[in-house]
């Protein structure tokens, strides 16, 4: 039996998929997924037959009804006493009707006057609640961490040398444009019986100092903004510019002029933004600070290699970041790509396609050959349909900085994504810890423009700074506030405010008991897959009513800089099983104040998870990491063993030291350090950046590229519970 999409019914039907869900749910008792969900050609046809014989049954009703009228029928003409008897009759109905239809208009104008009676007395009551309202808020001003102090005494209603003069008497010295802190402006409120109260509204992060609510009434549908991800060499550059020269480069002699990171493409009236940044780096990095902008990503995978490393990770943070996925199996103009078998291995990651009875949308395309673009593009509309975009264009602009650059001739140069508002020539604009007032904008084409909606791209000058990749931004009501708002951030510690509430094992208990946490996510990375699956199962059947344990990412290999930025999105531990960290890692890992929690033995790492959901977690034993060497050369010799010329890469070595031997990012092994030398010298230690030489008992094969990790066990007083 052939089957119709959704959408393809839809569009027969001239409705929208939502519309056609709702009523096949409502009218038909047919509960559908999705657009992408299939309805039988049975079924199809009984809606269509229903729903396209609703404008028939209606003329047949209306029919009806005037057939129903009985016709005019000649009648015997009546005498002059009966004529008169009619008239009175009909005059005495008359009067009837009239009388009952003045009661009825008496009985609503009472009705009316005791509505309007009642409204009059709400609003008296009201008038009176706000007056106690106000009554309530004499002598309470607010103020935030500062005041300068012409506003202080403007606020408490004083002149401005009274308000000086009684700040000097406290022991303060401030002229009338400097700014005094919350305790200073208390001591002086309270000489005139006036209270402060403090607004807390921090400027930490991408939070806005006045937040402003957009209105349900200005909503408007805007276009989705699309990220391509996958493995390298699958074609995602390719499959960009198939789009890009099929539906934006004019035909005209000299094509694109200018490449901003982002541009907006036409499919069938509607429009699609791109963010020309492929990777689940800078998608991750952007989630990192706060700023998640992707609606839809199309996950690149080709025909002829299937899912890879890279592949797998950009379906990790798809996930963590909860965007839904289509996926492009690219190259299917090559013999040898299987797409069947891409599909099977999709179905591992719980992707499966919509042809196989699944709701994962995939399509075969070949970037090369320009094949089925159009089709993956429609694949994209249909997702955004489904997905309700919309936007408030009335509001202030808001949105996330792309990219930015310093350009020599025109300064610090931002390509911009506006995703709610308008963003006009001319505005000011905070934008993350620079600030700024817009004095040309320009469009992906490089053509010069006044104005931008949601989810339009835009390069713009007017900026006191370069801005980072990721940071928000907003604009304010002049110049003057966004330069302020700029110099409180700065004057924060972003790295603190980012890294503030990161998880930890330690304190997962506690947290769980504060109602805090409700999932922990983990990232798994082994030296095998196979310890990756089953460390995984393990440790998700850890979950318990109070609390998911969710593995967002696993992977084989080292711990790298991609996991520590997945963690800090995603707010999560990364479990280590015989693999560390690379010293990017470890560093950015101490920056974000990321866990990584190391294990030889899996079951050490299930125990560790199980005993702090349940409280008992009482580490009395802390790995310090001493310093790192890297092997550069080495020597053999018969009478010692396996020598190496090593050089300091951080810390330090310590003779006699605990070390373990990383390979690649695996451990192959853990000792103990048997010598250290500098030149021909026995030393203690020896610190970055020297060079020295080193042996480890009982392990002689040492290469050339190895890393040797020192490390000591500390004794850390045990946690009361």
């Amino acid at each position: 039996m052939s089957k119709l999409r959704v959408y393809e019914l839809a569009k027969e039907l001239n409705i929208t998929s939502k519309e056609l869900i709702a009523i096949l749910a409502e009218e038909f008792d047919i509960v559908v997924k999705n657009h992408m969900s299939v309805v039988e050609d049975e079924d199809a046809a009984l809606i269509k037959e229903l729903m396209g014989g609703e404008a028939k049954k209606g003329e047949a009703a209306a029919e009806s009804a005037e057939a129903a009228v009985p016709q005019a029928v000649p009648e015997k003409p009546l005498s002059k006493e009966e004529q008169a008897q009619a008239d009175a009759n009909a005059e005495a109905q008359a009067k009837a009707e009239a009388d009952k239809a003045k009661s009825i208009v008496e009985v609503y104008e009472e009705e009316i006057a005791e509505q309007v009676n009642n409204q009059a007395k709400k609003k008296k009551r009201g008038r009176k609640n706000d007056q106690q309202m106000e009554d309530k808020a004499v002598g309470i001003i607010t103020m935030g961490e500062t005041i300068m102090v012409k506003e202080l005494a403007d606020k408490l209603g004083k002149p401005y040398n009274e308000v000086i003069k009684t700040m000097i008497m406290n022991g303060v010295m401030a002229a009338i444009n400097q700014e005094v802190d919350y305790e200073t402006a208390s001591k002086v409120a309270e000489k005139y019986n006036v209270m402060i109260d403090r607004e807390e509204k921090p400027v930490l992060g991408n939070e806005l100092l006045d937040e402003e609510v957009s209105d349900d009434a200005n909503l408007v549908k805007r276009p989705p903004i699309v990220t391509v991800m996958g493995h390298v060499d699958h074609g995602k550059t390719s499959l960009l510019d198939a789009i890009r020269s099929a539906h934006v480069t004019d035909q005209e002699a000299g094509g694109i002029t200018q490449h901003i990171g982002a541009y907006t493409v036409n499919v069938q009236g509607e429009k699609i933004t791109f963010l020309d940044t492929p990777g689940h780096e800078a998608f991750t990095q952007m989630r990192a600070r706060g700023s998640q902008i992707t609606d839809i990503v199309i996950l690149v995978v080709a025909g002829d290699d299937g899912i890879m490393p890279q592949t797998r990770e950009s379906i990790s943070h798809c996930k963590a970041a909860g965007v839904p996925m289509v996926v492009a199996i690219n190259k299917m103009d090559k013999p040898q790509s299987n797409a069947d078998r891409v599909k099977q291995e999709l179905t591992e990651f719980g992707m499966i396609s919509e042809d196989w009875g699944g709701d994962t949308i995939m399509v075969e395309v070949s970037a090369k050959k320009r094949m089925n673009i159009d089709k993956l593009l429609e694949m994209v509309v249909l997702t955004a349909e489904v997905m309700e975009l919309k936007a408030d264009p009335k509001r202030r602009a808001k949105g996330t900085v792309v990219e930015a650059e310093l350009d020599k001739g025109r300064g610090p140069v931002a390509t911009l994504l506006v995703q709610n508002g308008t963003l006009s020539v001319g505005d000011s604009i905070l934008v993350g810890n620079t600030y700024g007032r817009v004095r040309a904008m320009f469009d992906d084409k490089g053509k010069k423009i006044k104005s931008a909606g949601p989810s339009i791209p835009v390069e713009v000058l007017g900026l006191s700074d370069v801005p980072q990749a990721g940071d928000r931004f907003s604009e304010v009501k002049d110049e003057k506030t966004a330069r302020g708002m700029a110099q409180a951030r700065v004057q924060k510690d972003r790295a603190h405010s980012q890294s503030s509430g990161r998880m930890s094992l330690e304190e997962l208990y506690s947290q769980i008991s504060e109602g805090v946490v409700k999932e922990l996510p983990i990232i798994v990375k082994a030296d095998v897959q196979g310890s990756v699956e089953a460390l995984r199962g393990s440790l998700e059947k850890l979950s318990t009513d109070e609390v998911k344990v969710r593995v967002i990412h696993g992977g084989a290999g080292a711990i790298n800089e991609t996991d520590i930025i997945l963690a800090a999105a995603s707010n999560a531990i990364v479990m280590g099983f015989n693999v560390r960290p690379d010293n990017n890692a470890q560093a950015l890992a101490e920056k974000e104040k990321v866990e990584i929690k190391s294990y030889r033995v899996i079951y050490n790492a299930i125990d560790d998870v199980r005993a702090a959901m349940i409280g008992m977690l009482q580490p009395d034993i802390k790995e310090v990491i001493l310093g790192t060497a890297e092997c550069r050369q080495i020597y053999k010799i018969s009478a010692i063993g396996t020598i190496a010329g090593a050089y300091v890469t951080s810390g330090k070595m310590v003779r006699n030291a605990q070390i373990r031997l990383i390979r690649d990012g695996v451990i192959i092994f853990e000792g103990q350090l048997a010598s250290l030398k500098r030149f021909k010298d026995d030393v203690k230690e020896v610190a970055q950046g020297y060079e020295c030489g080193l042996s480890i008992e009982r392990f002689n094969d040492l290469k050339e590229g190895d890393i040797v990790e020192a490390f000591e066990m500390k004794e850390v007083k045990r946690k009361e519970l």
